[in-house]
């Protein structure tokens, strides 16, 4: 009789695992375990190794996935959920003095990554590769944002550059004090501030008017017919033939609804510097580096200077909110981040604007009027 007990209660605890996620027979194949003889009754050490193995192996499964076996019940579903550390405590996050102390060391920074990404902003197809390397990112440390100072270290050079270069094009009395001057409104005023600004107000607009919950945010079971879920674009699809064919994937007993959970995504303040950072290189390019190259066309009075002029910075804010734009759309929690491309409509009305308005003398050139803020002369 001991070794037709043996031989029954093996195939029984097989039939415990494959139904673990809907009852706990836990006790009683511990029962069952201690109840075997000590020897005799056919029974050799070799199965009973195997037979307490596969019973230790059946509790530990058992204790491990006790919390769903209770949320299929309806009991702690909530609470396992609930307990969960939040995204933003997972997130590894460089703090500032890191990143600044990095950003004085350039051992700590790679320099060649940086350049490569500058160059592909310049490439209206490679713009897309930039953004890429923030989703991978996201795939391997938890957070979109560069955690390597390089690309902000190299803008800064560039632009204390070409604030030398201004300020010996212009031949100004005082060198040094025009070089400080251009340099401490383009690096702090235009570049730093501005872009805190800029980037604030739209980590603000993103997390609070254009974050969604979607359906690949959820996390636990199917759908109830009827429900919809949304796409990418936001917009409602049908779910009843997604749950049918997931219902003949799992156990009959599984047609039991469980609460649905998401994790709640948003956009990092970093992240939100980093596009400023794309975007004003492109800026830089156009503004700082063609321009002073056209400086004697650009600064003249004509009509010809006045629209190359005009063209130039239109097209120079054009790109910065174009690239701003594509940054945002690379995250997929986000939807309707066209709004970005909206301030191109005040560009647009201020240069046909300005172009009417020539021929009646209030027409302005935009590099005439930067040469005189800056250095105080036409």
């Amino acid at each position: 009789m001991a070794s037709e007990h043996h031989t029954m209660l093996f195939p029984q605890q097989q039939q415990q695992q494959q139904q673990q996620y809907e009852q706990q027979d836990n006790a009683d194949d511990h029962e069952a375990a201690i109840g075997i003889p000590s020897g005799g009754g056919g029974m050799t050490w070799k199965n009973r190794s195997t037979t307490a193995t596969v019973s230790s192996n059946h509790r530990r499964i058992t204790e491990g996935i006790q919390g769903r076996g209770k949320s299929q019940n309806g009991h702690n579903s909530h609470s396992l959920w609930k307990n969960r550390p939040s995204p933003n405590s997972m997130m590894m996050h460089m703090s500032p003095a890191v990143y600044l102390q990095r950003m004085v060391d350039i051992s700590q920074m790679d320099i060649q990554s940086a350049v490569d990404q500058m160059k592909s902003l310049l490439v209206p197809t490679k713009i897309n590769s930039v953004y890429k390397m923030a989703y991978y990112r996201k795939q391997t440390k938890n957070h979109w944002a560069r955690d390597d100072p390089a690309f902000v270290f190299v803008q800064i050079v560039l632009l204390a550059t070409a604030s030398l270069a201004y300020a010996i094009a212009f031949r100004s009395d005082s060198l040094v004090q025009n070089f400080i001057y251009f340099s401490f409104h383009g690096i702090f005023i235009n570049y730093g501030l501005l872009g805190l600004a800029v980037a604030s107000l739209a980590r603000y607009l993103s997390n609070q008017h254009l974050n969604q919950t979607t359906a690949g945010n959820f996390v636990g079971g199917d759908l109830d017919n009827g429900d919809h879920d949304k796409n990418a674009n936001g917009h409602g699809t049908n779910n009843n033939d997604n749950n049918n064919n997931n219902r003949n994937h799992h156990h009959s007993s599984s047609s039991a609804r469980r609460p649905q959970y998401y994790v709640r995504q948003s956009v990092e303040f970093m992240y939100a510097f980093d596009v400023h950072c794309n975007a004003f290189f492109v800026l830089f390019v156009l503004i700082y580096g063609l321009q002073f190259f056209l400086l004697p066309i650009v600064l003249g009075k004509g009509f010809f200077s006045f629209l190359v002029s005009n063209v130039l910075y239109s097209v120079a804010l054009f790109a910065y909110f174009y690239v701003t734009h594509l940054g945002y759309r690379a995250l997929p929690f986000l939807y309707n981040t066209e709004v970005f491309l909206f301030p191109l409509a005040v560009v647009v009305f201020v240069f046909v604007l300005n172009l009417i308005g020539y021929p009646l003398g209030f027409g302005w050139n935009a590099s005439r009027i930067m040469a005189h803020l800056y250095f105080e002369r036409v």
